[in-house]
């Protein structure tokens, strides 16, 4: 039965993914560096493209907002938002400038800059890592096996073992929020 074997493909990869100690330990990693930056007045800026903007817009909501407790906001913004910026800047430039320009005129050096891309390829996140390393923005690459292009641009690179995009956007989903989890705990204990 087809849903059955899909739901084992998710289980089997997110196994995979646990036994790494090399990833569990980038995602602690990935959360020090997150909470040193909020605690220093930082912003954690998130980009994607497609169910992967739907990924960032949704992890970025939930540091503003709250994860598992009413606590007050953290600093944290999707840069797909403003359809206003989106469109005129794809429009009067090209759609690969989209985050890098919109970085230039927010961003600043202690941030942190998390672009997902299943490929690793997207020309828009590849731009936005060259401009955010150029200003002392700290990148995290969400990507699939490989890394593509943003590999080599990613202070830090979670890179799901898979090809699979939808199995990979899961992976992608979890460890996002372990580290919303992580974030808000360290921040505001209970």
């Amino acid at each position: 039965m087809r849903v059955k074997q899909v739901f084992k493909q998710s289980i089997d990869l997110k196994t995979k993914v646990l036994a790494d100690d090399q990833l569990m330990q980038l995602i602690n990693d990935i959360v020090q560096v997150c909470v040193e930056s909020l605690n220093n007045g930082g912003c954690i800026f998130f980009c994607g493209n497609g169910g992967s903007a739907a990924d960032a817009q949704h992890l970025a909501a939930e540091l503003t907002g709250r994860f598992y407790y009413d606590r007050p906001p953290l600093n944290a913004e999707a840069l797909h938002t403003d359809t206003s910026f989106l469109t005129a800047v794809a429009n009067d430039y090209s759609y690969d400038e989209i985050y890098a320009r919109i970085l230039r005129g927010k961003a600043k050096k202690g941030d942190i800059l998390i672009g997902i891309s299943t490929s690793g390829n997207s020309g828009n996140i590849v731009k936005a890592f060259e401009v955010a390393n150029e200003m002392g923005v700290t990148t995290v690459g969400f990507t699939g096996e490989t890394g593509g292009k943003m590999k080599p641009l990613s202070c830090y690179l979670f890179n799901v073992p898979s090809q699979d995009t939808p199995r990979i956007q899961e992976v992608h989903a979890l460890a996002g929020h372990v580290i919303c989890e992580l974030i808000e705990s360290s921040i505001f204990p209970k």
